[in-house]
């Protein structure tokens, strides 16, 4: 049956790439490469013929259609990114979609991963498991939406991130998670690898001149106040977090809605609070 293989490349160093990926990258008849440089010095290295087309983000509906009709020729197509998996953090999820819809064969290979490298290294504990946040979002309002989505969240958090936005994505980490324990690893598997552990003010004292790539490894939320609470202290606990939520200028929405997940009070509650914070603050002007 003609195969669709999904071949993991090393994320850095290329003695990682695995013996069954170099055997699938020789024997297939089509490599779709996201950049065609980028998988050529992994092919000379273990002297494999360069038998490539490109595939990336922006290659459009007709180069999926093209490497369809190849697998409907009863050729093997191998898809590989820059680094890593294909289809995580990387196109590709249409293609391999469109491939099994059609009847075609769908073969994932294990390989390198900057995810699962960086949670190994940091030290972070992931008893309760993890979440994959991607690339952190551009846009400041954008980052702090998906940070405080989280916000409640037990598991392990890990991100992707630039070195020109590190230490913006920092500062919103500890305002929207508070100056929690975090690993902050660079260059994996490279060179100049490099893994920080501390609290987020320490990683943004530390990385005064970020280069390179980064992947972060944030632990999750802490275990939630025994249910002896009283509702006096939860409430004035989800004030003090309005108000500051407030302060950073976050919507009564999205407050709400982060408290909520922090302190059990329904929103609809949280939005008087929200309201009365307002009250307040008019009476003092």
């Amino acid at each position: 049956m003609p195969t669709l293989y999904i071949v993991p490349t090393p994320i850095g160093n290329l003695e990682d790439v695995t013996l069954r990926a170099l055997r699938v990258l020789r024997e297939a008849d089509l490599i779709a490469a996201e950049d065609t440089r980028v998988t050529r010095r992994l092919l000379a290295r273990y002297d494999i013929p360069a038998r490539l087309t490109s595939f990336h983000a922006h290659s459009g509906r007709r180069k999926t259609e093209f490497l369809l009709e190849r697998l409907a020729d009863g050729e093997d197509v191998a898809l590989v990114s820059d680094a890593g998996s294909p289809t995580i953090n990387d196109p590709g999820s249409e293609l391999v979609s469109a491939a099994a819809e059609r009847g075609f064969g769908v073969v994932a290979l294990p390989g390198a991963s900057a995810v699962t490298a960086a949670l190994a290294a940091s030290g972070v504990p992931t008893d309760f498991g993890f979440i994959h946040l991607g690339f952190l979002p551009r846009r400041r309002p954008d980052r702090l939406r998906v940070l405080r989505d989280a916000a409640a969240e037990r598991r392990t958090l890990t991100a992707f991130e630039t070195p020109h936005r590190l230490t913006r994505a920092l500062r919103d980490v500890r305002d929207a998670l508070g100056d929690r324990r975090i690993a902050v690893c660079r260059e994996l598997t490279k060179m100049h690898e490099e893994v920080f552990r501390g609290s987020v003010s320490d990683a943004i004292a530390h990385f005064t001149e970020p280069r390179g790539e980064f992947t972060l490894v944030i632990a999750g939320a802490p275990e939630p106040p025994p249910p002896s609470e009283s509702g006096g202290d939860a409430e004035k606990r989800a004030i003090q977090a309005l108000a500051r939520l407030k302060r950073e200028g976050a919507s009564a929405k999205d407050a709400a809605s982060a408290v909520s997940k922090s302190t059990g009070i329904p929103r609809r509650a949280l939005y008087a609070l929200w309201l009365s914070i307002d009250e307040e603050a008019g009476a003092r002007e």
